[in-house]
């Protein structure tokens, strides 16, 4: 077994015991990193102050005293999130190359539990898009295939995840952006009820925006959602109350649970028959293990054009933002900034006010269904470089072919994508489970039940 095999409670088990090292951790880290450069998945690394922040944390475990349960443990962070020391600068030309004076919310947290960052991930200019490419970074590309997308928006740190480049991986998620490159790579991704972690300097995203965790392990993203939901004052909108401890209850199982099976939330949708099969499985994983499951759609109207609403004029936004730098903006960013010219103000408070009904709906249907399962994604990887794919099947807009993330970013719902196999083209699917507001914890224990059921393999050419 080597150090990119080791999850959160491996790696500290061996400091504790001295047979190990942060620093060996960390400069594993960094060169593995280095070896799979080609990927594409981090912004440029400065190695002095991951191995300063990693001796800091062999000192502690020298002395018996860590701060906490992720203390000296490889992380990383998505650049549109603030790490102090690190610009931020959100797959853009146009933004501040300036370094952040302080950590946002959940980076302070897992800097507080002595996490080493080992550096940052790429993302897609400004999050826009579920791939990952950007006029800053270029392509960043997929292990499993390097000719097709890791998704996005969080992209590089789906990819970090699955090629054990670090252990835990915060990401942000708008309309499905930890949970789309989680189901095209093969790992964990989750979406927490939005308010569960503070999120400061706010998204222009709005109450759509939600930080968390992207894991190879769903019981590392369970020690990650633990320290990351601490309160933090900056954010207004937080529960700002004490964190739960996710881990417990982890191995707790679904027995008694209902389980509502959707495969196109009452859509049209074109499903690609692999993923059917590989999230009919998941069911059955469920089922086998005591879940009640059966076939239900929630009701879930209008949603497509809410999100529209509500991000295409966002994206406007952050477009004429750029002023005089706008033509170094990504093309199909602007593309999408001239169609949200169409929406009025009054078409977006129409959308934000409509997330009430939503919000109601979903809570008569979980009156009757603790969780919600769908597919993550109703294909597989799209091809380097492309906004939709390329038979025009799903046109070129992206949110069409992504019918399954956005509502629950509307409903602020837990909502995370668990690997549930490999289509025949050799890429990886997801299965999507979703909770009631504020029951993270029964998300969590179900998609550690598919995990035991499913394991993934690792992707070609690991080493």
């Amino acid at each position: 077994m080597t150090i990119a095999d080791l999850g959160c409670a491996e790696l500290t088990a061996f400091y504790r015991r001295g047979e190990l090292s942060p620093v060996e951790a960390a400069r594993d880290g960094l060169a593995r990193i280095a070896a799979n450069e080609a990927f594409n998945a981090f912004m440029p690394i400065v190695p002095e102050p991951v191995l300063a922040a990693a001796a800091e944390s062999e000192e502690r475990w020298r002395k018996g005293a860590p701060l906490g349960p992720i203390d000296g443990v490889p992380a990383t962070i998505k650049d549109n999130i603030w790490l102090k020391g690190y610009p931020t600068r959100r797959g853009s030309r146009t933004t501040d190359e300036q370094p952040a004076g302080e950590d946002s919310p959940a980076a302070a947290r897992l800097r507080e539990q002595g996490a080493v960052f080992l550096g940052k991930t790429c993302l897609p200019e400004h999050g826009w898009i579920g791939a990952c490419h950007s006029p800053l970074t270029g392509i960043t590309r997929n292990p499993w295939n390097p000719a097709h997308t890791p998704g996005g928006s969080t992209g590089g740190g789906a990819v970090a995840a699955l090629l054990g480049l670090g252990v835990l991986h915060l990401g942000t998620d708008g309309a499905g952006s930890l949970r789309i490159p989680a189901a095209f790579t093969g790992v964990f991704g989750m979406k927490p009820s939005y308010g569960r972690v503070p999120v400061y300097p706010p998204s222009a995203l709005n109450v759509l925006a939600h930080h968390g965790p992207v894991t190879r392990r769903i019981a590392d993203a369970a020690v990650m959602l633990s320290v990351i939901s601490a309160p933090d004052a900056r954010d207004m909108t937080a529960w700002n109350s004490p964190a739960p401890d996710f881990t417990a209850g982890l191995e707790q199982g679904v027995r008694g649970l209902r389980v509502a099976l959707s495969m196109r939330l009452g859509q049209s949708v074109k499903l690609d028959p692999d993923i059917e099969a590989g999230v009919r499985k998941a069911a059955r994983v469920l089922e086998e293990q005591g879940a009640i499951v059966e076939e239900a759609d929630p009701p879930l109207s209008r949603t497509a054009e809410m999100i529209r609403a509500m991000w295409w004029p966002t994206m406007g936004a952050l477009a004429d933002a750029a002023g005089a730098r706008r033509a170094e903006m990504d093309p199909g960013l602007l593309d999408l900034a001239e169609r949200g010219r169409r929406f009025t103000a009054g078409d977006y408070i129409a959308a934000y006010n409509g997330r009430a009904e939503l919000h109601v709906a979903m809570l008569r249907f979980h009156e009757r269904y603790d969780l919600l399962l769908t597919p993550t994604m109703p294909l597989t990887a799209l091809k380097v470089g492309l906004v939709a794919p390329e038979d025009g099947s799903y046109g070129d807009d992206w949110i069409t072919w992504s019918p399954f993330t956005y509502p629950f970013n509307l409903t602020q719902q837990p909502a995370a994508s668990v690997p549930c196999g490999l289509a025949r083209n050799g890429l990886p699917m997801g299965a999507q489970i979703v909770g009631r507001l504020r029951e993270d914890a029964t998300v969590l224990r179900a998609a550690r039940a598919v995990e035991r059921a499913l394991a993934m393999p690792r992707p070609p050419g690991f080493s």
